[in-house]
C-alpha cells in the first residue's frame, strides 16, 4: 500500500512537472522547423500570446507576437518592439517583407505550397526584435467578445505598456537591454504614443529600459502628411511647374483644406488627374493591386474568406515578377495553412481568414497630431530617429522635414549624404534633442522593404554607441 501510494505520488509529480514544461513551451512557443522552409531555421524564433486587460477587462484581448533573438549578441543587442503600421496591417508582415529574416520565394513560385527562405539583412542581425500584431483585431491577435475590439489608438498604447511589462517579467533576460519602440506608417502615431505613455508612467519606466523610438515613412499629422505630396510630386517631376504654380498661388500654400475658390479646386483636380496612376507606396514601381482582404460588415467580420475571392487571389498570382503584390498573395497561402497556424501556436478558433493588412472598424484614431509627442519625448531625452524612403508620395520625405521644422530644434550636423557599401544610401540631418532625420534613396513605403542593406546599416549605427549615420 505504501509502495503504491509512493508510486502514485512519484506520477503525479511527474505529471505537474511536465505540465508546468509545456505551460512554458506554451506561453514561448520555441519554433525550430515551419512549412515552406527547407530544414531547421537559422535564428531563434518565438511565438505567443500576452494578455492586456486595458481597457476592455472582461475582453481580455490577446495580443499575439513573433520574437526573433538577435544574431549577434542577445544579451547586449537593443530590444525592439516593432508594430507594423495600418493600423491593421499584421507583424507578420514586417517580419516576411520589411526587417525580419524571412521571405517568400516569390521568383521561383509556380504552383501549391510558397517556399521561404532565410534573408540574411535582417534588422535581426543585430536587434532582437518583438514583431507585435496590434491594435487588437489585426494578424492573430484577438478578444474574447467584440467589445474589446473596441479601442482607440490611446489605449493601444496602454496595451501596448502593458504587454512590455508582462513580456519582459517572462523574459527577465532582456530586461536590461535597450528597449526602442519602433514602426512604419500609420505606426507613426503608435510609436511616439506609446513611448511617451512609458516616460509618464513611473513604474513602467522603472521597468522598461526605454531609451527612444524610431518611425520610418511615418504618418505624423495631416497637415504636413497630405500637405506635401504637391511639393513632392513637383519636385518628383510628377506635375509641371505650371501646374504647381497654379496650385500653389491659388491654394496658398493649404493643399489639405477643402479648396475656398474654384481655381484651387480646378488646378488641385488637374494635378489628381495627372497623377492618379501613380504608384503611391513607390512612385517608379507598377501598380499590381492591392492584397487586402475586407472584413464582413456584420459582427462576425473576422470569418472565412469567400471561396470564389482565395481562387481570385490565386489566379492573380500570375503577375510579373516586379510586382511586390505576389508576395503578399503568398503570404494568405501561408498563414491560413493549417500545419503553419499549428506552429505557430494560433488559438483555435480565435482568427478565421488572416489578413496582411485589414480594416478595424472598430478602432478610433483619438490623437490629431503626433508632433507634440515628438517634442516631449525629445525635450526629456529620448533618442529618435525618423527616416523616409524618398520615393514614397504616401507619406513623403517634403512632408517630415514639415513637421520637424515646426519642433523649431537647431541642426547639429547639416544635411550630408549617409553611405552604405561604400555608396551614398541617402541623405541625413542631426537635430539638437537627440532628433536624427535621415532618407533612404530609392525607397518607397515602407523603406526597409526596398532598401533592406541600407536599412540594416541605418539601424546598426543609430542604436550604436556613436549613433550617427
Amino acid at each position: 500500500m505504501a509502495a503504491s501510494s509512493c508510486c502514485t505520488l512519484l506520477l503525479l509529480l511527474l505529471v505537474v512537472v511536465v505540465s508546468a514544461t509545456w505551460g512554458a513551451e506554451a506561453r514561448r512557443n520555441v519554433i525550430t522547423h515551419v512549412k515552406g522552409f527547407q530544414g531547421r531555421l537559422p535564428f531563434h524564433l518565438e511565438t505567443g500570446y500576452v494578455e492586456v486587460d486595458e481597457p476592455h477587462p472582461h475582453a481580455a484581448a490577446q495580443l499575439f507576437y513573433y520574437f526573433i533573438q538577435s544574431e549577434r549578441s542577445p544579451a547586449d543587442d537593443p530590444l525592439i518592439l516593432w508594430i507594423t503600421g495600418g493600423p491593421g496591417c499584421s507583424a507578420l508582415s514586417g517580419l516576411l517583407f520589411e526587417i525580419g529574416p524571412l521571405k517568400f520565394d516569390v521568383a521561383g513560385y509556380t504552383e501549391g505550397f510558397p517556399q521561404l527562405f532565410y534573408f540574411q539583412d535582417s534588422w535581426t542581425k543585430v536587434s532582437n526584435v518583438i514583431f507585435l500584431d496590434a491594435p487588437v483585431g489585426t494578424g492573430f491577435s484577438y478578444a474574447r467578445d467584440e467589445q474589446g475590439y473596441n479601442v482607440s489608438l490611446t489605449q493601444t498604447g496602454r496595451q501596448l505598456v502593458v504587454f512590455l511589462t508582462k513580456w519582459l517579467a517572462d523574459h527577465p533576460e532582456f530586461a536590461s537591454n535597450p528597449l526602442y519602440i519602433g514602426g512604419d506608417s500609420y505606426s507613426g502615431y503608435t510609436v511616439p504614443v506609446t513611448a511617451l505613455q512609458i516616460a509618464n508612467d513611473d513604474d513602467a519606466r522603472a521597468r522598461l529600459n526605454l531609451k527612444g523610438y524610431l518611425v520610418g515613412n511615418a504618418g505624423t499629422d495631416n497637415k504636413y502628411d497630405t500637405g506635401g505630396k504637391v511639393p513632392f510630386m513637383h519636385g518628383m517631376g510628377l506635375i509641371s511647374d505650371e501646374m504647381y504654380e497654379a496650385a500653389r498661388s491659388s491654394c496658398r500654400g493649404d493643399y489639405v483644406s477643402t479648396p475656398t475658390n474654384a481655381e484651387c479646386a480646378n488646378a488641385l483636380q488637374a494635378i489628381n488627374m495627372a497623377t492618379f496612376a501613380v504608384n503611391p507606396v513607390h512612385i517608379l514601381e507598377p501598380i499590381c493591386g492591392f492584397a487586402l482582404r475586407e472584413p464582413s460588415s456584420s459582427s462576425s467580420w473576422r470569418r472565412a474568406m469567400p471561396e470564389q475571392q482565395q481562387k481570385m487571389v490565386e489566379q492573380r498570382l500570375g503577375l510579373p515578377v516586379e510586382c511586390r503584390d505576389n508576395g503578399y498573395r503568398l503570404s494568405y497561402l501561408w498563414a491560413d495553412d493549417p500545419e503553419v497556424r499549428a506552429t505557430l501556436g494560433i488559438h483555435e478558433g480565435s482568427i478565421a481568414s488572416w489578413s496582411r493588412c485589414t480594416a478595424l472598424p472598430l478602432f478610433r484614431h483619438d490623437v490629431e497630431s503626433a508632433i507634440p509627442y515628438h517634442a516631449e519625448l525629445t525635450q526629456r531625452g529620448y533618442r529618435a530617429l525618423v527616416y523616409n524612403g524618398d520615393h514614397d508620395l504616401d507619406m513623403t520625405f517634403v512632408g517630415t522635414q514639415q513637421w520637424i521644422r515646426t519642433l523649431g530644434y537647431d541642426v547639429v550636423t547639416a544635411w550630408r549624404p549617409w553611405y552604405s557599401n561604400r555608396q551614398v544610401a541617402g541623405f541625413t540631418t542631426v537635430y539638437d534633442h537627440n532628433l536624427t532625420f535621415a532618407t533612404v534613396k530609392g525607397a518607397g513605403h515602407t523603406a526597409p522593404e526596398y532598401r533592406p542593406k541600407e536599412c540594416l546599416d541605418m539601424l546598426d549605427r543609430w542604436t550604436s554607441p556613436g549613433g550617427e549615420l
